[in-house]
């Protein structure tokens, strides 16, 4: 499989990975389009996603994490993937496609969300930005309880941090009316923090709580909820 993924590579592709601001030390350069149909050629198994995932290549960690097989993740494996995220779009493949799947997700997102390193630490509002928009089960009180880690990280100036943090502040806010209001009195009062981050990511919330595809799709989520 290795050997396939070197022949698919493109030197023109792997280049353009730096445009998306993806710095990926091991990659041979293969359109997300073409690594997607051959994760799914190959289906679903386990051990191999974590073979794959130890060679550490780009474009065999992305298709580990599209052929990894959620039932089987444990907490030690998901730790273990984090620690190893070297750029956002691994991470939020991983958090997109395959960790929010899992019951375990809920249990990664507090403590990454203290971790120092900052693909590390945007795993955290990346995986609540997954589960937001992906969870339908999940109660309004769980994602009220995660507030208070998007106010704790939002000064954290580093790109993909303060990026996953708005992510996620966006997200929660149109599950529902109640989150809605939790989230613009706190996207209000980051608005007006002294951190340049906490109140870029105020704002920037603001307006997109503002906009009609924000009012739209909340309108649709609490139809939803009183159809039950």
């Amino acid at each position: 499989m290795l050997a396939t993924l070197e022949g698919m590579g493109s030197a023109k592709v792997r280049d353009g990975l730096l445009r998306f601001g993806i710095v990926a030390p091991k990659a041979h350069g293969i359109a997300m389009g073409a690594i997607q149909r051959y994760a799914k050629s190959l289906g679903r198994d386990h051990g191999r996603a974590l073979r794959l995932w130890k060679s550490g290549w780009y474009e065999a960690r992305m298709v580990a994490i599209y052929t990894a097989e959620p039932e089987r993740l444990t907490a030690a494996q998901m730790d273990a993937w984090c620690k190893d995220f070297d750029n956002w779009g691994v991470c939020d493949t991983a958090c997109w496609v395959l960790f929010d799947k899992t019951p375990l997700a809920w249990g990664r997102v507090a403590p990454w969300s203290r971790l120092k390193g900052e693909h590390q630490r945007r795993a955290a509002f990346a995986l609540l930005a997954s589960l937001a928009l992906h969870d339908k089960q999940a109660e309004d009180a769980r994602f009220a309880a995660s507030l208070p880690l998007l106010e704790r990280a939002a000064d954290d100036e580093r790109n993909f941090v303060k990026k996953s943090v708005n992510w996620a502040l966006r997200a929660i806010a149109l599950r529902s009316a109640a989150l809605h209001s939790a989230c613009t009195t706190l996207a209000a009062r980051l608005a007006e923090s002294e951190a340049p981050s906490a109140r870029w990511i105020g704002k920037d919330a603001l307006r997109y709580y503002a906009s009609a595809p924000a009012r739209k799709r909340l309108a649709a989520n609490e139809a939803r909820r009183r159809r039950g």
